[in-house]
């Protein structure tokens, strides 16, 4: 960004911060707990023993530098309460603790902030606007910087997907500004802070395969497989095994790596979170609830022989379908494989240089979202965010980030439960997806419309579902017999938009054609 342009940078980043410290005093979810019980694990148990402690239910489950970051924390959070850093203090949350907690996220965030504007120095300009409201550059940092769904997941919720997703952004940028080896390298300690990013890893290994270990393309696009560097392979080769070797190399030494990896990869948990994400299996597991209604009523099917409704009570545990085949880890492995493997082909076989790198990214997120085991609802995040930085380039790309967006986040209402949360969260939303539709028509004004009326349809009638699940739904006497039906219905209801906005996004990809530019690229 140019210079005179860091003044509305720094007001969105300033604004944004001051919204977070209002939200100090809102709910947070057991999220909370689990963190302050890391600090406290961390801080007083030699290093031997963390992936073993469990004190309590909410145990360490992340890679060896998230443990070492609460360590860091845990020695700052000794001077606001001692008392949160003891193990046996389950639930502890005094005023000093959620001060400590909340501020920690904040401050932290400021990687992210750091990462959105690194993003905007690689926007190209090309639609050059008067007014600064509708430069593209503006409308990405507002897209990053107030993205719903991370203000109420992180300073609501509570977790620290803020600086997570900054070290994310900050990679991307630099693969886009050809700093391959910096990029590599945030990218490998991402994932040693939290494993759900090797989800969009298969996008970073060809992309620098392609890009960086092969340092030309002939004239049509195609490969110089002459111009393999080994040197350049090997570089890249050092930057993953010493990370590695930083983060679970004690582990290794201690003969605890199992266990680290056990942590790491619960396969005793059930295919779906607490309440349904909005995937494949949330459509399969309806079909699966829908036929067996239809076998009870038409006396097909035995109802001693059919398990209770467990998916949508609140519980992580493993469930059993009824009339469909259960769903292995396995079985969804194999389906996430099939599912990114076209977009892998297309950063290999059609190079289009930073734009196919992120088109590849978010469809291994969504794909990964689509069809992985145990997805939580907050993964969609990893999609949206970077779907950001493409939305503003293309009109095509702007229809399929507002379908994604609108739908992801309403996704994560459920997240926000109790009464005094619900004007702020539908506030919060409105003012994000207003924003969202009259920047992108703004910017695309002399281009087809962002959404058809069948896309347009769908999203409205979010509204009325909204109605029913918050206001109608509770005064009904089924609240007290399926009280699972507002989860069952958003879960559902927002998987089919997700399912289009991601075979939408891979037609898109699959049927773009490429430039004489971007082939020499």
């Amino acid at each position: 960004m140019a210079a005179g342009g860091r003044g509305w940078f720094r007001a969105l980043a300033l604004g944004v911060s001051f919204l977070k410290c209002l939200l100090i005093p809102a709910y947070y979810s057991t999220d909370f707990e689990v963190h302050r019980n890391w600090l406290a694990i961390t801080h007083n148990l030699p290093l031997s023993q963390w992936y073993y402690e469990a004190t309590s239910e909410w145990t360490l489950d992340y890679p060896p530098f998230f443990a070492w970051f609460e360590y860091a924390l845990s020695h700052i959070a000794k001077y606001f309460d001692p008392q949160m850093l003891v193990i046996e203090n389950l639930n502890y949350a005094s005023r000093a603790t959620i001060f400590f907690q909340r501020l920690s996220v904040i401050f932290t965030d400021t990687l992210f902030i750091y990462a959105v504007h690194e993003c905007c120095r690689c926007i190209n300009g090309k639609r050059a606007a008067k007014d600064i409201l509708e430069k593209p550059t503006f409308i990405l940092a507002v897209l990053l910087l107030w993205n719903f769904g991370l203000l109420i997941v992180d300073h609501i919720h509570f977790q620290y997907n803020g600086f997570l997703f900054g070290l994310m952004l900050l990679s991307v940028a630099r693969l886009c500004q050809k700093r391959y080896l910096e990029g590599a390298l945030l990218f490998a300690v991402l994932l040693h802070f939290k494993h759900i990013y090797m989800y969009v890893a298969p996008a970073y290994g060809i992309y620098l395969l392609r890009s960086y270990c092969f340092t030309a393309n002939n004239a049509d696009g195609s490969l110089k497989w002459r111009s393999f560097s080994f040197l350049h392979v090997t570089l890249l080769g050092l930057i993953v095994c010493l990370v590695s070797a930083l983060s679970l190399g004690p582990f290794l030494v201690l003969g605890q790596l199992p266990q680290v990896i056990s942590r790491l990869f619960p396969f005793k948990r059930g295919l779906c979170h607490a309440y349904w994400a909005p995937n494949f299996w949330a459509l399969y597991n309806a079909m699966d609830k829908a036929l067996t209604i239809l076998g009870l009523k038409c006396n097909l099917l035995d109802s001693t022989k059919i398990p209770k409704a467990s998916m949508t009570g609140g519980l992580v545990q493993e469930f059993q379908h009824t009339v469909l085949p259960s769903v292995t880890p396995l079985a969804t492995l194999v389906c996430t494989f099939i599912a990114i493997l076209p977009s892998v082909f297309c950063l290999w076989f059609k190079p289009q240089g930073p734009r196919g790198f992120l088109q590849c990214l978010v469809l291994c997120a969504l794909s990964s979202f689509m069809f992985g085991w145990h997805v939580h609802e907050k993964a969609i995040l990893l999609a949206i965010l970077p779907l950001s930085l493409l939305s503003i380039q293309k009109v095509k790309d702007a229809g399929i980030y507002l379908i994604l967006a609108t739908t992801g986040h309403f996704s994560l209402f459920p997240l926000l439960f109790t009464p005094p949360e619900l004007p702020i969260k539908i506030l919060l939303m409105l003012l994000f997806t207003v924003y969202s539709f009259s920047s992108l028509k703004s910017l695309f004004r002399r281009e087809k419309p962002l959404l058809n009326w069948l896309e347009t349809i769908y999203l409205i009638q979010l509204v009325p579902l909204e109605i029913f699940c918050e206001i109608i739904f509770p005064l009904t006497p089924w609240k007290q017999h399926f009280p699972f039906v507002p989860l069952l219905l958003t879960s559902v209801y927002c998987a089919l938009g997700i399912t289009y906005a991601w075979l939408k996004l891979y037609i898109s990809v699959l049927t773009e054609r490429i430039s004489v530019r971007q082939k020499a690229e």
